[in-house]
């Protein structure tokens, strides 16, 4: 009989023959920037989360700093939002404050600009609209110019989120003829139409104002697409994938982790307050769960782990 019990005997047993590590290297912390001063608003639906404003940024990019996490996911609020979302590629917009202010406090700091219109957009989409249509190709010059003005404010990664056909060709063609070769390019390559967004909507100031996304982004219920989509970015000139939600879509990060190919994993908001919704109410260890289900995360084959659990997790882990 194998008696797979001996190799769990003790914990330093455990830990030699340990599989599966996250470290904080591994992990990206988001953070929302809204325009505007003297600004940390609290996110009633996500706990622990805050809106700053960039004269109230230092206290949070310190504890990134001190961390050791990678660096950061950088998402801009505005005050100005129209049809064409012109604060998202505005030199002097928020989010292009924020990315100057950020590399001149902590120039090591790694920072990843999300690019895409729906926090700008008056409407909330994450694209140009006529009628109710989210129009593709109409959307691509916006997102190319909003990626070329975030690398010329010294983003150090593009993540376009949109999820419009073919952005990932326009957008690698526009930081190419901008001088921009040498800057990689995160794409969101199976975003799910998921409920587990709303409390992002909320922090992030972009509900559509009329239907939904599931136009552009994918149906949950499709696997197989979101490996092609996936594979269609890898030809475009994608550095990295990204699979988002995590937790609901482990089997596609699985299937996905088979491109040799340096795989992200978003843990995204709603997954991040059902766990701090249950722990507050004394349902669950905190801790225990956010370990497990980011190791379940790396264990699928996620080599990059984007979540708000990042600051929590690092000291839990310098525990184990």
């Amino acid at each position: 009989m194998r008696r797979f019990r001996r190799l769990r005997k003790t914990e330093q047993i455990r830990n030699l023959v340990r599989e599966t590590y996250v470290t904080p290297k591994d992990l990206i912390y988001p953070i929302f920037v809204a325009e505007g001063e003297n600004i940390k608003n609290p996110i009633d639906s996500m706990p622990g989360i805050y809106q700053y404003s960039i004269d109230n940024l230092d206290e949070i990019l310190q504890q990134i700093a001190e961390s050791k996490v990678s660096g950061l996911l950088i998402f801009g609020i505005p005050k100005h939002k129209d049809e064409l979302a012109t604060s998202a590629y505005d030199e002097n917009g928020i989010t292009q404050q924020a990315i100057r202010y950020i590399k001149s406090k902590f120039p090591k700091l790694i920072i990843v600009a999300d690019v895409c219109l729906c926090e700008y957009t008056s409407h909330g989409h994450c694209g140009v609209v006529s009628g109710d249509k989210i129009l593709n190709d109409e959307t691509l010059p916006l997102l190319s110019k909003m990626s070329v003005s975030l690398a010329k404010a010294g983003a150090d990664i593009i993540a376009p989120s949109d999820m419009m056909d073919g952005r990932v060709d326009a957008i690698r063609n526009a930081l190419d003829e901008n001088g921009f070769t040498d800057v990689p390019i995160m794409a969101y390559s199976a975003k799910f139409a998921s409920g587990y967004y709303s409390p992002f909507r909320d922090a992030a100031e972009s509900a559509p104002c009329f239907g939904d996304r599931k136009t552009y982004q994918m149906d949950p219920a499709n696997g197989k697409e979101a490996i092609r989509e996936i594979e269609d970015d890898i030809l475009e000139g994608a550095d990295m994938v990204m699979v988002k939600p995590a937790l609901a879509y482990l089997d596609v990060i699985k299937e996905a982790s088979r491109f040799d190919f340096p795989l992200v994993a978003y843990n995204v908001s709603g997954e991040y307050s059902m766990v701090k919704a249950a722990a507050q109410n004394g349902w669950i260890d905190e801790k225990r769960i956010v370990l497990e289900n980011l190791i379940a995360i790396k264990r699928a084959g996620a080599d990059i782990i984007i979540t708000y659990h990042a600051l929590d997790a690092v000291k839990w882990l310098e525990e184990i």
